[in-house]
């Protein structure tokens, strides 16, 4: 990747230094099962169980409410379906038509096979969810209402503090949030959250790499099947190295968290002044955006044209989530905010770190620049 820009860290992020070289002394020590009795096994599990109570610290959570997975994905559908399945009197679901695809695809998937209603709550047209909205759609039966606090494409921030208090308050749902894009970009408060996901490689971590939060008060059913690992709610061995450098993935994401992201701030304001002095070209972030988030259009060239030739210019970007990124529709998250199919087919996602440079955001704009003047 030599002398090309980065600019994708939605999509996932390079791993920390530490973190690398963390799991590399793990892996010439250890490589026992951790479920196993000798004097092996049991230093990995004390030291696994030792990293879960670091998380939980970080998060102002208890320890047994911390579950390992594979990641957000995982975490995700374990939270939606796991309620669901854990108690099936409770026939509807509440999300929002913004949230990622493992969401949507999860509760679509309880529609076809089990056959419930899901509300899907629309955004406004800065792509955040109100919670006037939420609260119409909450029956007596609702199971879970699941809203990310950042979408991943424009990086609006939904109002979910506040929506959960209202769920806890007013029903008898479960409150789920995906905060795969909120965990080091802005301040996180589980009061209220039952469920919560989290992704290491979005961190600067390893993929393969998440956690779901559960609240011990929630009942979940497995989807994953085994023997007694997570406390019996996701079977199989333990990848037990990976998971004792999620808590160090973890501290270090949120440490010094202000100071990098007013960096971070800095540079995307820097992004958002020079592509408005370019014909052609209209922002689809909101103006209160999380930090590192810039998506915008020119009207006059498709996501993949643009995508395309910044890729031969040698720059890293997508058109949308990345788990979307090989689809010709227009974006769904621009759609739902009221866009043209036009625009939600023309759109770019920059997303960048206080890693990146001024130089770098420069050299972007002017890439950005000719092409308009070139194919707009």
């Amino acid at each position: 990747m030599r002398n090309r820009i980065y600019l994708d860290h939605a999509s996932t992020t390079d791993v920390n230094p530490d973190v690398l070289k963390t799991y590399k002394d793990l892996l010439d020590r250890y490589y026992v099962n951790s479920e196993s009795l000798y004097d092996e096994g049991t230093e990995i599990n004390r030291m696994m169980e030792k990293a879960r109570g670091a998380i939980a610290g970080l998060l102002g959570i208890s320890s047994e409410e911390v579950i390992f997975t594979s990641g957000s994905s995982e975490a995700n559908s374990a939270a939606i379906k796991g309620v669901c399945l854990a108690d099936m009197s409770k026939r509807h679901i509440v999300t929002t038509n913004i949230e990622h695809s493992s969401i949507l695809n999860a509760c679509r998937q309880m529609e076809r096979v089990f056959g419930y209603d899901v509300a899907y709550v629309p955004v406004d047209s800065t792509g955040k969810v109100q919670i006037e909205d939420v609260k119409a759609a909450l029956r007596p039966d609702t199971a879970i209402v699941s809203v990310m606090m950042v979408n991943n494409e424009v990086g609006s921030i939904n109002p979910v503090g506040e929506i959960a208090e209202y769920v806890k308050k007013h029903s008898h749902a479960y409150m789920h949030c995906d905060l795969t894009q909120a965990v080091g970009k802005i301040p996180i408060d589980l009061t209220n959250i039952d469920l919560a996901s989290i992704s290491a490689h979005k961190l600067g971590g390893l993929k393969g790499s998440g956690i779901l939060v559960r609240r011990r008060h929630v009942p979940l059913e497995p989807l994953i099947n085994g023997g007694e690992q997570e406390g019996g709610l996701r079977g199989g061995t333990s990848n037990a190295l990976v998971n004792l450098v999620m808590a160090k993935t973890l501290r270090l994401a949120m440490e010094r968290m202000e100071e990098k992201q007013e960096r971070t701030k800095m540079l995307q304001e820097r992004l958002l002044a020079g592509l408005g002095k370019i014909n052609g070209i209209v922002i689809n972030s909101p103006v209160d955006a999380a930090p590192g988030f810039v998506n915008f259009s020119c009207l006059k060239m498709t996501s993949e044209v643009m995508q395309n030739e910044l890729n031969r210019r040698g720059f890293m970007v997508s058109a949308r989530s990345t788990c979307a990124s090989r689809s010709l529709d227009p974006s769904y998250v621009l759609k739902a905010m009221g866009f043209s199919d036009e625009r939600a087919s023309a759109c770019i996602r920059a997303t960048f770190s206080h890693d990146n440079t001024e130089m770098e955001i420069d050299a972007f704009l002017s890439a950005v620049k000719e092409m308009v003047q070139k194919y707009g």
